[in-house]
């Protein structure tokens, strides 16, 4: 065969395959180069399956004790200057796997918009809470994100039968985990947390359109330097959350 061939057939080759041993033993250069990338690239998809498999433990534990729907939720948003904290609810089907999944924090914004269509394509139910900067000023952060989560959990089209939650623990009926860094934990939550930051990135981008000069598009409402400085020369906007310092001193002061 030419190399051009092998490297065709190379694509699909599985791990036992009789032609991968008959190619070990092609003294050709092109043919070795060929076998040292299927082998870099099994290690990786092997290394991935691991890490997923990890990823997984707190939701086989609950399959194997007999739920089914066990949603994953997460928020994003708590730390803004503008803009909703958002929640998500997942629920993941039994065999849904995608490869390096991860905390959404941890993966591009080009990797997190291309899990989030998988996620929205694969994924049993999905809901999501929100709540507005001004509800955010009246009841604080920490209320404000226990009740997105509740109103994620409310809008999933599937009840759930068990929570795993990141860092948090809800007021409900369903019986329910908290887990640390859930995010990176959890194959259920980290669905939930691309969710709820894919979602509210995009809200951030349209009021970036509304509200120009503070950089919405780019910080999603963090107070980065260019954020502060339109605070500075255009002032306080409906989204902004006026009992977070400095939008406070600067609120109070016009």
């Amino acid at each position: 065969m030419t190399i051009k061939e092998i490297k065709s057939l190379a694509a699909n080759m599985s791990e036992g395959d009789p032609l991968l041993r008959k190619l070990k033993k092609d003294n050709r250069k092109g043919v070795q180069k060929i076998i040292e990338q299927y082998n870099r690239d099994l290690q990786k998809r092997n290394l991935e399956k691991e890490e997923f498999s990890n990823l997984t433990i707190f939701e086989h534990k609950l399959f194997m004790q007999g739920f089914s729907e066990i949603a994953g939720i997460d928020e994003v948003g708590r730390g803004p200057l503008a803009g909703p904290v958002v929640a998500a609810a997942v629920i993941l089907p039994q065999d849904f796997y995608l490869a390096g999944l991860n905390d959404s924090k941890k993966l591009s914004e080009v990797k997190r918009n291309e899990f989030y269509e998988v996620i929205r394509e694969k994924a049993d139910s999905i809901g999501i809470g929100m709540i507005d900067a001004e509800q955010i000023d009246i009841i604080n952060i920490y209320e404000a994100t226990k009740k997105a989560m509740h109103q994620a959990v409310a809008n999933l089209r599937i009840k759930p039968d068990y929570l795993l939650i990141d860092a948090m623990k809800l007021n409900t009926p369903y019986p329910q985990e908290s887990i640390i860094k859930g995010d990176s934990r959890s194959v259920s939550i980290a669905a939930a947390s691309i969710i709820a930051k894919v979602t509210r990135d995009k809200l951030m981008k349209d009021y970036a359109l509304i509200y120009p000069g503070y950089g919405f598009d780019q910080n999603a409402g963090y107070g980065t330097k260019r954020h502060l400085e339109g605070l500075g020369q255009y002032g306080v906007t409906p989204i902004h959350r006026k009992s977070f310092a400095p939008v406070r001193d600067i609120y109070m002061k016009r």
